[in-house]
């Protein structure tokens, strides 16, 4: 089949690192898989152009693609920007648009990389995680929401909202990523004071029921928090909310040595899917040729395997990474002494001679 993929680099280092998992794709559409390449704008690229951060042609074309890759999107000229214009309405915005709900980040350490974490070798060596973040819910989206005055003072105020269903449909999604796994799953929640993750622990409670095989337990946010930095091996898959998911995921990707080396996917019920690195725009390094390309060239990897089914290239693209880093090459994120330090393009190069 042909698989339609929309490219939507970005802010920031968003270009350049996007520009070497396309490398990746045009091999591969080389060696005989039928891809289809179509550019747009999201983010603040979109609202220079458009005045817009997610514009309707993206839309668009997002819609009839079968998969996105992304950049990433922001920088700090856009802050000043009324709210709705900022890149990162852009970003939650095609998540919503496109109910792309079950995100899932991957955070595996590299044998090669045990020296560039932050934690101590034995503490992380053989890390294999999985975190399973509720995307398109919770207080990012609920409402109501704003800035008013109350007595003569500004309050600012948002509602974190969870519907028994949205619970229901990532629960399933990381039962059966469990499932696939090592059949362990913890889900995190804060039910000792949040009325909404009291909700969301009993329904993946019930939702247990329809998997046996896979071990349940539950932890509240900030012991899970702890319990990364201090035992990250005990986890295998975690499942949380759309806000909990977000800095989980961003303390686990530390642990495997550089948030530059973690692809994620965000999925909808068809497992149509929005593909991009977790680190940001960089804007401090834009256009220097300093960028780690591996995690977007790894989001390349789980696009061909989660929406294309295509496992022997998803696997060759990884293959290709371990042998870069057991080479030797590094880019400045992850370079250590006695390792050769590369730029963004020399990266892509050397993934390229070993796809």
């Amino acid at each position: 089949m042909t698989m339609n993929i929309a490219i939507l680099a970005g802010d920031g280092i968003g270009p350049e690192i996007v520009a070497q998992a396309v490398r990746v794709l045009d091999a591969l559409k080389s060696d005989g898989l039928d891809i289809t390449l179509e550019h747009g704008l999201i983010g603040g690229c979109a609202v220079d152009a458009t005045g817009e951060p997610y514009p309707e042609a993206t839309h668009q074309l997002a819609l009839q693609a079968d998969a996105i890759l992304l950049g990433a999107v922001g920088g700090p000229k856009y802050d000043a920007l009324p709210r709705a214009q900022r890149p990162e309405k852009g970003l939650l915005a095609i998540r919503k648009a496109l109910n792309l709900f079950a995100n899932l980040r991957p955070a595996i350490l590299y044998p090669e990389l045990a020296a560039a974490s932050s934690l101590k070798a034995e503490i992380v060596s053989n890390l294999d995680i999985l975190i399973v973040r509720e995307l398109t819910g919770d207080i990012y989206f609920g409402e109501p929401r704003g800035i008013e005055i109350r007595d003569g003072l500004r309050v600012g105020y948002n509602t974190m909202i969870y519907s028994e269903a949205e619970i229901q449909r990532i629960a399933h999604v990381a039962f059966q990523a469990a499932q696939k796994r090592k059949r362990s799953l913890c889900s995190v929640d804060k039910m000792n004071v949040l009325e909404c993750t009291q909700l969301w622990r009993d329904v993946v409670e019930e939702v247990s029921k329809d998997y046996p095989d896979v071990i349940l337990s539950h932890m509240l946010v900030d012991n899970a928090a702890m319990q990364l930095v201090r035992n990250p091996k005990q986890f295998d898959v975690i499942v949380t909310g759309n806000m909990f998911g977000d800095i989980l995921s961003d303390e686990a990707s530390m642990l495997t040595g550089s948030i530059g080396m973690l692809p994620s996917a965000s999925l909808d019920s068809n497992n149509k899917g929005l593909y991009e690195p977790i680190h940001g725009s960089a804007p401090d390094i834009a256009g220097r040729d300093i960028a780690n390309p591996l995690a977007t060239i790894l989001s390349v990897a789980m696009m061909l395997r989660y929406t294309f089914n295509q496992e022997d290239a998803a696997q060759r693209i990884e293959n290709a990474v371990k042998k870069v880093l057991a080479q030797g090459l590094r880019t400045r994120d992850i370079a250590g002494e006695g390792f050769q330090m590369i730029g963004t393009r020399t990266m892509g190069d050397a993934v390229l001679s070993h796809l």
